[in-house]
């Protein structure tokens, strides 16, 4: 793995995992009160088309950081929802 490859996954690691301790939070609570919907909405379209767009370069660092990411805040969303 080459020095580029590794910086892409270090950086994804990074940012994928802020938002655990949001969706532990959600989860922990059964609220995203404080989230906008327009927000996570927003979030997760740009998160799935970085994914798409990893996929389609063949660059798998942008597609799992980005896949799980989208993952991660379509499980805050869908707590948004239930919690009203």
């Amino acid at each position: 793995m080459d020095a580029t490859i590794l910086l892409g996954f270090c950086a994804g690691l990074l940012t994928t995992v802020s938002f655990f301790p949001q969706v532990a939070r959600s989860l922990r609570t059964r609220s995203a009160h404080d989230f906008s919907a327009l927000m996570l909405v927003l979030l997760f379209t740009g998160l799935t088309l970085w994914l798409v767009y990893g996929i389609l370069r063949g660059d798998a660092a942008i597609a799992v950081a980005n896949g799980v990411s989208a993952t991660l805040v379509a499980v805050i969303g869908m707590v948004k929802v239930r919690s009203g």
